[in-house]
């Protein structure tokens, strides 16, 4: 199948000019000019690209798919979820696979968890998608485990909790010993910064004078908890000598730790998400219940601290924008009515991060060369997929999205495709959207409507960091 996408702009994180885009089978053959006259009319399909954009497939490296939360479990499977990113123009998500665990201080393999995860996705995912894996206990085997992984599955990355005691939460000589192991087999640790341990107290002092209603969970996890655990890890980086990146940023305070930390040698990475962007923690007032829409970790933060956040992405402070997608519906939500530390964490977000972030580049926030960066390239590169994924270039998959930049949509719970019955940015219009999704070569979204076929999508095997 030859397929030409012709007349459009492509727009690449270092340069934005005129090129038809030609996509042999899987693959794309080649980036230039006039590229229907080379083939004499032997073309398949043509895409009209006239007035738009052409794009790399947006890369999400942080969601939460069909994942247990405190009895119950996120609503989209890698059906619904690989949909929903599709139809926002991510055509690449990596997700996290969870260490299994039995009873206290009984855990699974490494290897079992990756499995359990892999099962999960056979045979339902529509676009590509990788794993990283989380590990919640360090022991010897676990540290085998993290060297097959890298070298035999092409899982490379690993997250580790400095919060969640008792579910997630590993001490700091745990991590030092997994940034070692990292440092001998190449592969990338992933930190959740919070400080649990005190953030624990904070919401027992806070239950104990009768404190229940969402706003709460942001009030008990303060950002200076969040900067002084992003402080921590990113030292014991410096001293094992490995890189290390801050998953799903969301404070002033720790970006300052990451910006200090790079500005010193270390090799600090981080993201953000459209949430700590676009909303703030004004949005856990909503009646009704509704603040608990917006329960995640790290929370909402204060009105004006998504300035520094802009700035962050604007100078290359923060890296990459991922959504830490995780949604639930309201009756998992309700879960915690009379007690905020037991709503379900997490919110639907795949599919509306490139509508949202565009938003971005249309207030003079960041360029349009660094809009595909954000949210395509430095994932590929951060994540082990240099050449196969987050570009337009010959010899890569050919994941390509046609974007209108003056294309109107709003953003709302009746026009998402997660399983979620609440859209976070309900009736927020937002300019500029995908017209064609393409995942190697495949027009999966076409006019606002997914027309891929279940099953599609492929296991990445990821290689080793190259940031």
């Amino acid at each position: 199948m030859r397929t030409l996408i012709e007349h459009g702009t492509v727009v690449t994180p270092s340069d934005t000019f005129a090129a038809d885009v030609l996509i042999e089978g899987e693959t794309i053959a080649a980036v230039g000019k006039n590229l229907a006259a080379l083939f004499h009319g032997n073309i398949d399909r043509r895409i009209d690209a006239t007035g738009k954009l052409v794009i790399p497939g947006g890369i999400d490296v942080h969601t939460h798919l069909d994942m247990p939360f405190g009895g119950t479990f996120s609503v989209d499977d890698f059906e619904s979820g690989t949909i929903s990113a599709a139809c926002g123009g991510t055509t690449t998500l990596v997700d996290f696979a969870i260490q299994p665990q039995s009873g206290p201080g009984q855990f699974g393999s490494l290897k079992e968890g990756l499995g359990i995860w892999h099962e999960k996705a056979a045979g339902k995912a529509v676009v590509d998608y990788g794993f990283h894996m989380i590990v919640r206990n360090v022991d010897k085997t676990s540290l085998a485990d993290m060297d097959h992984l890298v070298k035999h599955e092409g899982v490379t990355s690993f997250k580790l909790f400095t919060a969640y005691p008792g579910v997630f939460y590993v001490d700091d000589a745990s991590i030092f010993r997994a940034l070692r192991k990292t440092g001998d087999n190449g592969g990338l640790i992933c930190m959740h910064a919070e400080n649990g341990p005190v953030i624990d107290v904070i919401i027992e002092e806070a239950k104990a004078r009768g404190e229940t209603a969402p706003i709460w969970h942001a009030l008990t996890r303060p950002p200076r908890l969040e900067g002084e655990a992003s402080h921590r890890v990113l030292a014991l980086a410096e001293v094992a000598k490995v890189p290390l990146y801050i998953v799903h940023l969301s404070a002033a305070e720790a970006l300052e730790q990451v910006r200090e930390a790079r500005d010193r040698g270390v090799r600090a990475y981080a993201e953000t998400c459209p949430q700590y962007l676009f909303l703030d923690q004004t949005n856990y007032e909503e009646p009704d219940f509704g603040g608990s829409k917006y329960v995640m970790s790290p929370p909402l933060r204060a009105p004006g601290n998504n300035k520094s956040l802009w700035h962050g992405l604007k100078l290359d402070d923060l890296q990459v924008i991922s959504t830490d997608h995780c949604p639930f519906c309201m009756k998992e939500k309700r879960l915690g009515e009379n007690d905020f530390a037991k709503i379900p964490n997490g919110a639907p977000g795949v599919e509306t991060r490139l509508y949202l972030t565009y938003q971005g580049v249309r207030e003079g926030k960041i360029s349009l060369n660094r809009w595909v960066q954000l949210n395509s390239a430095a994932p590929a590169m951060i994540f082990g997929m240099v050449g196969k994924k987050g570009t337009l270039a010959p010899g890569a998959d050919a994941d390509v999205v046609v974007w209108d930049p003056e294309k109107k949509h709003t953003l709302s719970v009746k026009a998402h495709h997660s399983k979620a019955d609440y859209n976070p940015y309900e009736g927020r219009e937002v300019v500029g959207g995908p017209t064609h999704v393409l995942s190697r070569g495949k027009v999966v979204v076409e006019g606002g409507q997914f027309i891929g076929k279940k099953g599609d999508g492929k296991f990445v095997k990821r290689g080793l960091t190259l940031a």
